[in-house]
């Protein structure tokens, strides 16, 4: 039977539709296909990396385009799975097996084989359980895209602890490290730890209420008048002359390391070596230093080549509750020309040059390029170093950048010849005097070189280390419940 005409119109537009809608599917589905696979497998792996440290250990795949992956994580025996997705094994993901080191405190080895059809594992066994990060990384500076895994201790390192057994030599025992873990917010732990460990001697300074010193604090010392406390004339027994009431603590923070290199001289020095050398030449000095019998010692934000985020570098020196903070670098500018050492306090109100804005733009951007895990970053304490500078921790930091430019400036040139200021992120502990040194400018053949042997290195610390003595000369360390033997 023959359709009407309108019938057979009718069917017909019906059967066209129904013919382009699946089409357009059809279509949407390969290009949604398309799309998908060019995103998994687009990628080639570029490097591989891995960075290992007490804090944590960090492993880098670069890629040149955006990685998948899923994780698990195994208690027993520890170790984390890592699938990559869209992607066939390659030389370069081969390299992950040789490239961990027997001394890696996380990591005892990789594994790494084609699981299935575009989807390479990794298995990474681990010595001890741990807290596990994985999280990408856009392209910037030298990097492209990166998938990053940070492996952190279950437990977090009391930088206390580490502090007093490496700088005194003395081995924690456990009633010793359960007495540092009791410490609490309204105890100096650093006070505890050392009478723990001379319990059997008398400690006349440590108070038995527990009661925090609030000279101690930046506050403290705009409201005190520096006079050190008077002290009860000698017995007939004088003082031994190794016995003190007090411990200075210096933090030391090498600018950036592991995925961070810093600027790059022209013969290839990196900056993250440099400094590194310098910070460890300057610890040797303090550690072998007394101000008025008060031994000083000196806290590492970090002691090899391994990122440290910003935040972190301060929260550090926050924790062992250091009397000062010196960040080390070295300069770099668009120009080989640019020559000379600066030292750098925090501004409140701007920038007091172009070139110290610059500086502290180029010095805060090390998160991006370093790889910090946004996901994870803690917003209080964010606000915390961004916001609570005071005016007095400032003119401590002028006081102590002065002190240290001027010895500085009796060997070296001098790029600037006063204390510039800036926002510099890793300044911004609102309790501790805080100073920024640039070295020099590595981006400068000569001074590259000059930063490359280990005489101008040693001179560097020596003046850093009498710069130091001449801050706590004019500025002496305030009372505090510390005591060292």
């Amino acid at each position: 039977m023959k359709l009407p005409i309108d019938a057979s119109l009718q069917a017909s537009s019906k059967a066209v539709a129904l013919l382009t809608r699946r089409r357009a599917i059809s279509a949407g589905t390969l290009a949604l296909l398309l799309t998908r696979a060019d995103i998994a497998w687009g990628a080639s792996i570029l490097a591989v990396r891995v960075w290992p440290a007490q804090d944590y250990t960090r492993v880098t795949i670069e890629s040149d385009g955006l990685l998948v992956s899923k994780q698990l994580f195994v208690t027993t025996p520890p170790r984390m799975v890592l699938d990559l997705e869209g992607i066939e094994l390659s030389p370069a993901l081969k390299e992950l097996v040789g490239s961990v080191k027997s001394n890696d405190p996380f990591i005892s080895g990789i594994r790494v084989g084609q699981n299935a059809p575009g989807v390479v594992r990794l298995v990474i066994d681990l010595k001890q359980a741990a807290l596990p990060q994985v999280f990408n990384l856009p392209p910037v500076a030298a990097y492209q895209h990166r998938l990053v895994l940070d492996l952190y201790p279950t437990q977090a390192i009391d930088p206390l602890e580490a502090l007093i057994a490496e700088q005194l030599g003395e081995k924690q025992g456990e009633s010793a490290a359960a007495a540092a873990k009791a410490a609490t917010a309204t105890r100096d732990p650093l006070g505890d730890l050392i009478a723990q460990q001379n319990k059997d001697k008398k400690s006349p300074s440590v108070p038995s209420s527990g009661t925090p010193n609030a000279t101690n604090t930046i506050a403290g010392r705009a409201a005190n008048t520096g006079t050190p406390t008077p002290k009860a004339p000698p017995t007939d027994t004088p003082k031994a002359p190794d016995k003190t009431d007090r411990l200075i603590i210096i933090a030391l923070d090498p600018g950036h390391g592991g995925e961070d290199p810093g600027a790059i001289g022209p013969a290839g020095t990196r900056e993250k070596d440099v400094v590194l050398s310098v910070a460890l030449k300057l610890r040797e000095r303090i550690n072998a230093t007394t101000i008025n019998g008060n031994p000083m010692r000196a806290y590492l934000t970090r002691d090899a080549d391994f990122f440290v985020p910003l935040h972190v570098r301060v929260q550090k020196a926050q924790k062992v509750q250091a009397d000062l903070f010196i960040s080390i670098h070295a300069d770099a500018f668009t120009v080989p020309t640019a020559r000379g050492a600066s030292v750098f306090a925090l501004s409140q109100r701007g920038a007091s040059s172009a070139a110290a804005k610059y500086m502290a733009e180029k010095e805060n951007s090390a998160d991006l390029v370093g790889g910090v895990n946004v996901k994870v970053k803690d917003p209080t304490l964010q606000r915390a170093i961004l916001d609570m500078s005071t005016t007095a921790q400032i003119n401590d930091s002028l006081k102590l950048g002065s002190n240290l430019l001027g010895e500085i400036g009796s060997f070296a040139k001098l790029h600037k010849p006063r204390v510039e200021q800036a926002g510099f992120a890793v300044l911004k502990a609102p309790d501790i005097p805080s100073i920024l040194i640039e070295t020099a400018f590595i981006s400068n053949p000569e001074e590259e070189q000059r930063l490359r042997s280990q005489e101008y290195q040693d001179q560097l610390a020596d003046a850093m280390l009498r710069g130091l003595q001449r801050y706590f000369a004019k500025n002496p360390p305030l009372a505090r419940t510390r005591t060292s033997s």
